[in-house]
């Protein structure tokens, strides 16, 4: 019997981890800020509440293993070259764009080839 794929499931999923990725990415983006004099140490509070965020959403994930990780992994690659384009007005270029498709058929191969029928 083939495991079918539970597209709600998988869309909530991929949500959570972009979620957590831009609270990872603000988390030490307005510290960055302040510390090259570019922000006001008031960024720091923010800063640390994405941080507490962060963490807080890590523990909504479905599992903590490798799997659920490196899944997270393609998706912050991902998040974080859009973070680049967006925030810091750099056009990724193509090496960037193939090394995330590359990042999430990866992520891709180890989330669905460990499936239970």
């Amino acid at each position: 019997m083939q495991a079918t794929i539970e597209w709600s499931v998988l869309a909530r999923t991929f949500g959570l981890f972009t979620v957590t990725a831009v609270a990872e990415l603000l988390g030490c983006y307005l510290p960055m800020l302040w510390l090259s004099n570019k922000g006001s140490a008031w960024l720091l509070l923010p800063a640390g509440a994405s941080l507490l965020a962060f963490v807080w959403l890590l523990t909504l994930h479905p599992a903590a293993s490798g799997r659920v990780y490196a899944t997270y992994g393609a998706i912050y690659i991902a998040t974080a070259l859009m973070w680049l384009w967006l925030v810091d007005g750099v056009t990724p270029a193509w090496t960037d764009i193939a090394g995330v498709g590359l990042a999430l058929a990866g992520a891709a191969v180890i989330a669905m080839g460990h499936r239970t029928a």
